[in-house]
């Protein structure tokens, strides 16, 4: 984006702060163990639901910008890097195999961006129906169990998968197509949608802050956390 729209940096910044908070209750808890609390229904929604706000703010940022394979081919290196990481930490440090993360989120964002486009072309109301049609799909073979790892991609478990992070394409392109119908309409013009609203008050520049730099925070928060934990209570 030539001119960045405030509002959309401050929301993915709110949702990069949110999987923060996450991450280290999940340290906490599943990690260090230092934190017996069963997760209420809440924070598994936050947990669960808080990827595809993130993934509808990306469909709608990438219809406003420029170089979508590039930008995709980065996410999804910083994705493999991820999963080399946490598959390295399961073998040397004996954590357990459900740390690995095989088609996590920058996997899943990478892909859409990839795939954008073969779908830059089609009027918005084709995207709407496109984007519904990949979200049912993707609760429809949620649960389904096959013997192939290598569909995991597209939402098909094995027998004995376990991750800590999961966004196959289905359902998640479709909120990704769903997006960039919001994009395609409501930011048709590129310009923010609160132009009467002052983004200079320190909250919203601090919230867009992290959203302009969302992947570097994402990579960098989970060791730095693991860090401060192993500091403090080991």
């Amino acid at each position: 984006m030539k001119k960045r729209i405030w509002e959309l940096d401050a929301l993915r910044g709110l949702c990069i702060l949110g999987v923060l908070a996450v991450h280290l209750v999940y340290d906490l808890v599943e990690l260090f163990r230092i934190l017996p609390w069963e997760y209420p229904d809440w924070f598994s929604l936050l947990k669960n639901w808080g990827g595809v706000i993130f993934l509808i703010i990306s469909g709608t940022c990438v219809t406003l910008g420029s170089h979508p394979v590039r930008r995709g081919a980065i996410v999804f290196g910083c994705g493999m890097l991820c999963t080399l990481v946490t598959w390295t930490m399961t073998v040397t440090m004996g954590f357990h195999h459900s740390l690995s993360i095989w088609f996590g989120v920058l996997h899943c964002l990478g892909i859409c961006m990839l795939l954008w486009p073969v779908f830059k072309r089609s009027p918005w109301w084709a995207l709407a129906v496109i984007g519904v049609v990949l979200v049912a799909l993707g609760f429809w073979v949620d649960g389904l169990v096959v013997d192939a790892p290598w569909l995991i991609f597209l939402g098909l478990k094995y027998p004995g998968f376990a991750t800590s992070d999961h966004f196959p394409l289905l359902p998640h392109l479709g909120f990704f197509l769903l997006g960039s119908v919001v994009g395609r309409t409501l930011y048709s013009k590129k310009e923010s949608l609160l132009p009467w609203a002052s983004p200079k008050n320190i909250l919203v520049r601090s919230l867009s802050f992290c959203g302009r730099h969302s992947l570097w925070i994402y990579l960098l928060h989970q060791p730095v956390l693991y860090g401060i934990c192993s500091i403090f209570f080991q």
